[in-house]
Parts: C-alpha cells; sequence; structure tokens
C-alpha cells in the first residue's frame, strides 16, 4: 500500500542512481532510486528540491514509488548569472518552450551545451540554470525543453525542463 508524502531532497547521486528524501512530517529518509524519477521523465534531481512522492514501506525502509510532483529548490542563495540575473522572469516564462536533445553535459565543469531542433547553433546548459529549474545533472542525448535567450556570447537556456514534464502546462 503507498501514501503520498512531501518532503526535500537531501541528496541525489545520478552516478550511484538513488538518494534520499526527508518527509516534512518527519520519519526515517525515504529512498528515491532513480528508475523513479526516470518514470516522472528525469535522470536527476537537485538537492533541496521539494517533492510530493508516493512511499511504501518495505523490509528494507521506506521507498517511494512514484514522484508525483518536483519543484525545484526554494530560495536564490547562489550568485546568479550575469546573463540571467537582471531579466524579468516574465519575459523568460513568456520565451516559448524548444525540444531539446543535451549534447554533453559535464557536471565537474558546470557546463555543457545542447541542440534545438531545427537550429543550427548549440544552445548553452549553465550548471546554475540546471539547479534553478530543479536538475542535477543531465544525460547525452536526454530530451528536454528549453526556454532559449540570447546571452552576451550565443544562446543559452534560461530554464531546463524535463521532456515530460513540459508535454504537461501544468508542470511547465
Amino acid at each position: 500500500m503507498t501514501s503520498p508524502v512531501a518532503g526535500v531532497v537531501k541528496w541525489f547521486d545520478p552516478a550511484k542512481g538513488f538518494g534520499f528524501v526527508v518527509s516534512d512530517a518527519g520519519g526515517p529518509d525515504i529512498l528515491l532510486h532513480v528508475n523513479v524519477l526516470r518514470n516522472f521523465g528525469q535522470s536527476s534531481v537537485a538537492d533541496g528540491a521539494r517533492v510530493e512522492l508516493e512511499v511504501q514501506r518495505t523490509e528494507r525502509g521506506v521507498q517511494a514509488t512514484h514522484v508525483i510532483s518536483l519543484l525545484p529548490p526554494a530560495g536564490d542563495d547562489s550568485v546568479g548569472l550575469s546573463d540571467i540575473a537582471a531579466l524579468d522572469p516574465q519575459i523568460v516564462a513568456a520565451a516559448p518552450l524548444e525540444p531539446a536533445r543535451v549534447k554533453w553535459f559535464d557536471k565537474g565543469k558546470g557546463f555543457g551545451f545542447a541542440n534545438v531542433f531545427g537550429r543550427r547553433d548549440d544552445i548553452f546548459l549553465h550548471m546554475e540554470v540546471l539547479r534553478r529549474s530543479g536538475l542535477s545533472d543531465l544525460a547525452p542525448g536526454e530530451a528536454l525543453a528549453l526556454r532559449v535567450i540570447q546571452g552576451k556570447r550565443g544562446h543559452m537556456a534560461a530554464e531546463v525542463f524535463a521532456w515530460e514534464a513540459a508535454l504537461d502546462p501544468e508542470d511547465a
């Protein structure tokens, strides 16, 4: 039997394929496996992101079985990117969602690139934009929906969504 739980991602390691969520109601940490995230349309989630999950108790502890919703980490205590820090959030939100695939992303370097269907130039992906979008890492070939702006050095993603989340207008 499953039950809904709201909480915060304590940590998630895409290389290990799992992480843990702390429930708002307290209790033991909740195991979040990458396959549960993939069923939601993502392969990673940022530490501190708010989640609503279906969970079940097992002999090995409490485990997430389904992601209901996911929101980026609250607050913004990091220094914003100069290209997007001064943008009006309504202008970013008004930009169309564009279908894209990850070309490459290096979490250690903090950036990567995506290709948008019908465009010749690459779209710059910065780690801070991923974090603000509730993601922690990307895999080559991963499908995304991007809101793209013209930055000082070319096109860059101002918002990044998992493709499946972008298909539902209430999630995007």
